[in-house]
């Protein structure tokens, strides 16, 4: 196996047992594979990016393509830290949630705003998928958070929202099919942003659409 899987699953542990978004997304950088339940494939997998930003204001944390037959669709994923307070004493969304769906709005209205900026940054862009990681699963488990994500999930289908239990099924995935993540394997390590421009100037697949779009 190329991922040390003893290491992540206690990497993991640690970054929830102290709330740390700067070790999660840090291990996170370094093994690709745990974002592979967020992947629409397993197989041919394109390179993740990290801290990718949109003018002066605006940075998701990870992303990466998706080259469907119909369109490059970009994914943009946005990490909370882990143990966020999900709903207040009212069954109310807390700060901590609404300022992650927020912050994942603000990029729809930046690239509504400024459309030219979408090939700029990722060369041609079809469509978006976006994406927000926060909350555990047994908190999310709860009879009021489960039926206000059942509604969110359904009815504001520009954002998915997703607890930090895709990490656990990815490493769980990995101990028993390994074969099936030969792709995020040749991917192992996230990428860094500067070098985003330079991977879809040389991807034939992004410049035919480049044309098009």
């Amino acid at each position: 196996m190329v991922f040390d899987l003893v290491k992540v699953k206690e990497q993991l542990k640690n970054a929830r047992a102290t709330s740390s978004e700067r070790q999660l997304l840090q291990l996170l950088k370094e093994n690709s594979f745990l974002f592979s339940e967020l992947f629409s494939r397993h197989w041919g997998i394109q390179p993740i990016f990290s801290e990718v930003s949109f003018g002066n204001n605006f940075r998701c944390d990870f992303c990466w393509l998706n080259d469907n037959s119909d369109g490059p669709e970009w994914v943009l994923v946005e990490i909370e830290k882990p143990n966020v307070r999900l709903f207040n004493q009212k069954n109310e969304p807390s700060a901590e949630l609404n300022h992650g769906i927020e912050q994942v709005k603000s990029w729809q209205r930046y690239f509504n705003i400024h459309p030219a900026e979408k090939s700029r940054i990722f060369g041609a862009v079809s469509k978006f998928r976006y994406i927000l990681v926060i909350g555990e699963k047994n908190d999310w488990e709860q009879k009021e958070a489960s039926l206000w994500r059942t509604f969110e999930n359904q009815n504001n289908i520009s954002i998915e929202i997703r607890s930090m239990d895709i990490f656990d099924r990815a490493i769980e995935n990995y101990e028993k099919i390994p074969n099936h993540y030969w792709s995020f394997e040749e991917n192992s390590n996230v990428l860094n942003s500067t070098k985003l421009q330079s991977y879809w100037e040389k991807y034939p697949y992004i410049m035919r659409w480049r044309t098009m779009l």
